[in-house]
């Protein structure tokens, strides 16, 4: 391997004020060009691309040591900085050049499986495996040096709030309540288990009992759930807890943070205070807990006009105490048979068991069920969705929850399919959701389940229906939502132990259970615990939501596929016999 000379500059930072100056390069070679009459290098590292020529009548032999160089070879070269005869405003260095006078080659590649390039077509699969050489792409460098950014952003904006940075730990108690943890076996204690943090929800709630009443840390978390484009085993967040605080105070620390990311980051003014919602409103109107407000679809509930109707499916939905609800997907009356079959197979994916259409067209109804219902129905049904001519209602009947969530899911699907997304791509609507029920009832196990986590406080004047009415408590949970997508969740936490065992009960544990599970916090509790409450913020999604992208795995250095893999290192991988034996575990082997 050749002694290499050191780099002046990098390859990204050149500029025309520097013309003329001796400079030394250090980098991967991009491409190699031999057009006979000039000799071209594109010489690239993670600041930049910079072109290096060579005059072949003026330097042959360098030529001639030049034409061995290969893609991804690692190079140091040395020239002389010039104005470039053809200029190219695409990039920053596109107006200079480098005349080169000597350069070495420092170590070579083989030839790489997929061409280091932008907008690259290879699988995604064999970028994953080789994903050192992926990393190289100068859009994937971009993605990671803006998750510096957030970073950078991050820790001074808390600083500068009076925040102390302080560690939990990696190993816990394991607490299944939620999620699967992944478990870590203990040598020392066999047969013991430790838990990778799902959260460090229990440790802040305790720092904030330890008197640090402001507390942030940038920490990694592991959940053991099914992975899709937005969600990892292993992800980071921006974990916050304060003490002596209401739920307003939360809202204009993280207001104040957002505002501050968007401003350093893309330069973009956001304004706050930021529209607050609550659960009830975001679902009824747009079928979503995480809705996109960038535009409108809104849900029209029209239970009251079809309580009566002869059209047995609303009717008895309605006396089965559920609901009836459309959204008015507007100019879309040319849908075809096929695709509003297509949308029907799309609102059964979400348990619709179909979906009714009303079409308005040509100043004529067209629907297979306007026979069911009386002109009167009809009128009110069109007036209360504000329907024009060429207007598509779509109409769902079922639960409560069922019908919203599937009209949400159908209103995205409309947006998509019209090019409203396409269109708003570029806005951003933030939005608090507020009030969530405190429980939600889980009828595979028969019990109540916590909606966010069993240390959420009940609004204060729903505590007496924790004994008479557990399903009407409202939780002070907060989730703040960005374009659909919910990029931070919250509470005030239980600071009293007679409240906290109480939520304990209504989840279905016994005194005994909640203390071999949660006796230290139980305990911590009953030591003067300060009112405090927190958030905790997805800092991938954040940042997938400021670069546009909508793959997590384009933010993540080193990603699992969605079947858990890692396709670069080979893990998960087997352990040989001897290091299970050291731990006491033993392999069941399925026959």
């Amino acid at each position: 391997m050749a002694l290499f000379q050191k780099r002046t500059h990098n390859c990204g930072s050149l500029r025309t004020e520097d013309s003329g100056e001796k400079v030394i390069l250090n980098g991967w070679v991009a491409t190699v060009r031999d057009l006979g009459g000039l000799f071209f290098i594109d010489l690239r590292d993670r600041y930049g691309i910079t072109q290096l020529f060579i005059h072949p009548e003026d330097s042959p032999a360098l030529v001639e040591r030049a034409r061995q160089l290969k893609s991804e070879f690692v190079i140091w070269a040395s020239g002389t900085v010039c104005m470039r005869e053809n200029p190219n405003p695409k990039i920053p260095t596109g107006l200079i050049e480098i005349l080169l006078e000597d350069f070495d080659i420092i170590n070579r590649s083989e030839l790489p499986p997929f061409e280091i390039i932008n907008d690259i077509t290879t699988a995604e699969d064999l970028r994953l495996k080789y994903r050192y050489l992926d990393l190289r792409r100068p859009d994937l460098q971009k993605n990671f040096i803006m998750r510096n950014l957030v970073y950078q952003v991050t820790h001074n904006y808390f600083a500068e709030n009076d925040f102390l940075e302080i560690e939990t730990p990696v190993m816990m108690k394991s607490t299944p309540e939620g999620a699967r943890d992944f478990l870590v076996p203990s040598r020392i204690n066999k047969g013991r288990f430790y838990a990778l943090p799902q959260s460090p929800q229990i440790f802040k709630q305790i720092l904030m009992v330890a008197g640090f009443d402001r507390y942030m840390q940038i920490v990694k978390c592991f959940r053991d759930e099914d992975l899709r484009s937005d969600r990892q085993f292993e992800f980071t967040q921006i974990d916050i807890e304060m003490s002596f605080i209401e739920r307003e105070d939360i809202f204009s620390l993280i207001e104040g943070f957002f505002v501050r990311l968007w401003k350093e980051t893309l330069g973009i003014e956001v304004e706050a205070p930021f529209l607050q919602m609550s659960y009830n409103e975001a679902m009824t109107r747009y079928g979503s807990d995480k809705p996109d407000l960038r535009f409108g679809l809104e849900i029209n509930t029209i239970t009251d006009l079809v309580s009566n109707s002869e059209f047995k499916v609303f009717s008895d939905i309605v006396q089965s105490k559920g609901e009836v609800a459309l959204i008015n997907a507007k100019g879309c009356a040319g849908y075809s048979r096929k695709q509003l079959d297509e949308l029907t197979e799309f609102a059964k994916k979400y348990g619709a068991k179909g979906l009714a259409w009303i079409k308005f067209s040509g100043g004529v109804v067209n629907s297979p069920i306007s026979k069911f219902l009386s002109e009167s129905e009809i009128e009110k049904i069109m007036k209360a969705a504000g329907c024009e001519e060429g207007d598509l209602l779509l109409i769902s009947s079922d639960t409560w929850h069922r019908c919203y969530t599937i009209l949400g899911a159908v209103r995205l699907e409309i947006a998509r399919r019209t090019g409203i997304l396409e269109q708003v791509k570029n806005q951003y609507s933030f939005l608090w959701v507020t009030d969530f029920p405190l429980l939600e009832y889980d009828a595979e196990s028969g019990r109540f389940i916590a909606m966010h986590h069993p240390f959420t406080s009940p609004v204060d004047e729903d505590i007496p229906l924790m004994d008479t009415a557990p399903e009407k408590v409202r939780a002070k949970a907060y989730d703040i939502v960005l374009n659909g997508s919910e990029v931070g969740g919250g509470s005030i936490r239980i600071h009293r132990g007679d409240i906290q065992k109480r939520m304990f009960e209504l989840l279905g544990f016994t005194p005994e259970d909640a203390d071999a599970k949660f006796g230290f916090l139980l305990d911590a509790l009953k030591y003067g615990a300060p009112p405090h409450g927190g958030i905790a913020l997805g800092l991938d999604r954040i940042t997938m939501l400021l670069l546009g992208t909508d793959n997590i795995r384009d933010v993540i250095a080193f990603p699992k596929t969605t079947s858990g893999l890692s396709l670069m290192d080979g893990s998960p991988s087997y352990v040989d016999e001897a290091q299970l034996k050291e731990l006491g575990i033993g392999i069941i082997k399925n026959e």
